[in-house]
């Protein structure tokens, strides 16, 4: 005869329900926090992203370095949203909840190239603007680094949240953890975006205009919207009690 031993509830153990709204919680931090430093960084790094002669003049170092480190809360925050919600999302699909932690960390990856060509910058004016370098090629230096980090946003956040709408949108979409709407909206916005990128790429127009920023809407509505959505709503619990079934069977 087969004894088995009772089963004895811990406490203060987490219940499923309990893990997944932290989970969701905790993704829907990380994209509100993505809004809260990508916004402001954008302001304050203006100075050295539109004065040609940045480095050679007086400079306004702390205002763009608070930027730089806002851009680093922005890439540290976008895996954060992607890991946070990557335990659940891989029951869903494992190679499209996989995509969506890699597509962050390129995200990622690529913004912290553009803050450190910033802060390489920033040295160089510190460093050797009031040392007698002849300013010409300091100027050219300098302002190639900007171009590198011109470039990197284009890449990055111009192009990465695309693919990041897709995988995850497709995700919530086919789960239903979120009401439809919400990842319809990216799943369209990610075409227009890919337009925008395009355009902004081979000079169709600029990538901070106004057409580019009708492009960009529907994105920016899908990743604010979810992010609120899982932050003080969560996961929907029929949902989440579909994908355990689904696993226990």
């Amino acid at each position: 005869m087969t004894i088995t031993a009772p089963t004895v509830a811990v406490p203060g153990a987490s219940s499923p329900g309990r893990s997944t709204r932290a989970y969701s919680r905790a993704a829907g931090i990380f994209y509100l926090l993505t809004f809260a430093s990508s916004i402001p960084a954008l302001a304050l790094l203006a100075p050295v992203l539109n004065d040609a002669g940045y480095v050679t003049g007086a400079g306004q170092d702390t205002r763009v370095l608070w930027g730089c480190l806002l851009d680093t809360v922005n890439a540290l925050t976008a895996v954060g949203s992607a890991v946070a919600v990557y335990p659940l999302v891989k029951r869903v699909n494992g190679s499209l909840a996989l995509g969506f932690v890699t597509s962050r960390l390129i995200e990622a990856a690529v913004v912290m190239i553009g803050v450190v060509t910033l802060l390489a910058v920033v040295t160089m004016r510190q460093d050797l603007a009031g040392s007698g370098a002849d300013a010409a090629s300091v100027t050219v230096t300098a302002n190639a680094l900007v171009s590198v980090r011109d470039w990197t946003f284009l890449f990055g956040p111009g192009l990465m949240p695309v693919f990041n709408a897709l995988l995850f949108g497709t995700l919530l979409h086919r789960s239903r953890l979120v009401p439809r709407l919400i990842p319809t909206v990216g799943l369209i916005g990610a075409p227009l975006l890919l337009a925008a990128f395009v355009a902004n790429l081979f000079g169709g127009f600029a990538q901070v205009s106004t057409a580019s920023l009708l492009l960009t809407l529907p994105i920016a509505a899908w990743e604010l919207s979810v992010g609120i959505w899982m932050t003080f709503k969560g996961f929907r619990p029929d949902a989440v009690a579909a994908l355990e079934a689904r696993d226990a069977s």
